[in-house]
C-alpha cells in the first residue's frame, strides 16, 4: 500500500494539468470512469452508447495490488464523473488523490445500500469489522448497484436521464428474472458447501442459502503448512464437490490442497466484464443437471 501512495503521488503530479487547464480529450465529452470490469459491464446496461465507460482496472489485475497507470488516470481526469466500486482497496487509496487534483469531480458508490458481509477479510487483528468487497458477485446486489448507477447518471448528465432510465428499468427486469431463475434452481441446494481459495463469493452464497469454505485466504498469499493441513482437514469433513478457483490470482497451494480433497474444480473469472456468464459458471457449476435461463 505504501508503493501505492507513492505511485500516486507521482502519478497525479505528471496528470494535474490534465484537471486544471487542459480541457476533454476530443471525443470524450461524455466519459464516466469505474473502477473494476463488472462495474463497466453493469454501467453500460445503463447508458448504453450516450456515453463512454473507462475501466481503471481492466480484467486479470490484483486489487489487492493494483497501481493505476498515467493514461488510466489521465481518462479518469477528463471524466464527468467516477463511479466506485465501494469498500475496495486501491479505491480509498486514490480517493484522497482525486479530491487534492479535482475537488469538483462527482464521485459515487456504486454499493450504497448493500447489506455487508464481514469477516471474510482481515486487515491485521480487524477482521471481523472489514467489509468483503466482492458485493457484485451477486444478482441481487446488482440491482441495488444499478439502481445507484442509475441516481449517479442523473446527476453527471441530467439531459439524459429518460434515456438511463429506460435502459435500466429494462435491465433490472433482466436482473429480477435472473434472480429467480437461479433461486428456483439453487431451492434444493439450501445449505450446501462448495470450496473457494479466496473469499470471493459471500454475497453469492448468502443469496441462495449456500456455504462458503475458505481454504486459503483473503490476500491470496501462501500459507504455512500447518494452516494448510488444517483447511485439507476442514475440506475433507464437509462434503462438498466443488472447488472455484482463479487461476491468475490463487496460490498454487490451491492444487495441493484439490490434490487431497478430489473436488471438481471450476476455474472463474469474479473481476470479468462478462459479469452475468461468470454467474451463469459458478451456478451450472455447483447444479450441473440443469440450466438457468433468463427472460
Amino acid at each position: 500500500m505504501r508503493r501505492l501512495y507513492k505511485c500516486l503521488t507521482l502519478t497525479f503530479a505528471a496528470v494535474a494539468m490534465a484537471f486544471s487547464g487542459c480541457g476533454k480529450m476530443p471525443g470524450s465529452e461524455k466519459l464516466v470512469t469505474v473502477s473494476i470490469e463488472p462495474q463497466k459491464y453493469i454501467l453500460e446496461q445503463i447508458v448504453g452508447d450516450r456515453v463512454e465507460v473507462r475501466c481503471l482496472m481492466s480484467n486479470g489485475g490484483n486489487p489487492e495490488t493494483y497501481d493505476p497507470t498515467v493514461t488510466h488516470l489521465y481518462n479518469l481526469a477528463n471524466s464527468l464523473g467516477y463511479i466506485r466500486m465501494g469498500n475496495i482497496g486501491f479505491e480509498d487509496a486514490l480517493l484522497d488523490k482525486i479530491h487534492e487534483a479535482n475537488p469538483e469531480l462527482p464521485i459515487f458508490n456504486s454499493s450504497v445500500g448493500i447489506t455487508p458481509i464481514t469477516g471474510t477479510h482481515s486487515h491485521g487483528t480487524h477482521s471481523h469489522a472489514v467489509i468483503d468487497p466482492h458485493t457484485w458477485t451477486s444478482v441481487k446486489n446488482a440491482r441495488i448497484i444499478a439502481d445507484n448507477m442509475l441516481a449517479a447518471m442523473e446527476k453527471i448528465d441530467p439531459s439524459g436521464a429518460k434515456t438511463y432510465q429506460k435502459n435500466h428499468d429494462r435491465f433490472v427486469e433482466h436482473l429480477d428474472s435472473l434472480d429467480a431463475a437461479i433461486a428456483t434452481r439453487m431451492a434444493s441446494h439450501t445449505g450446501e458447501a462448495f470450496f473457494v481459495w479466496h473469499p470471493s463469493l459471500s454475497y453469492l452464497a448468502r443469496d441462495y442459502g449456500l456455504r462458503q469454505i475458505v481454504l486459503g485466504n483473503h490476500d491470496m498469499k501462501e500459507i504455512a503448512p500447518a494452516q494448510l493441513k488444517a483447511s485439507i482437514d476442514s475440506a475433507m469433513s464437509a462434503g462438498a464437490k466443488v472447488f472455484f478457483v482463479q487461476k491468475d490470482f490463487d496460490s498454487r497451494q490451491a492444487a495441493v490442497v484439490n490434490a487431497e480433497i478430489g473436488a471438481r474444480q471450476v476455474e472463474i473469472h469474479p473481476l470479468s466484464e462478462r459479469w452475468e456468464d461468470e454467474i451463469l459458471t459458478i451456478i451450472d457449476a455447483l447444479d450441473n443437471d440443469s440450466t438457468v435461463t433468463a427472460n
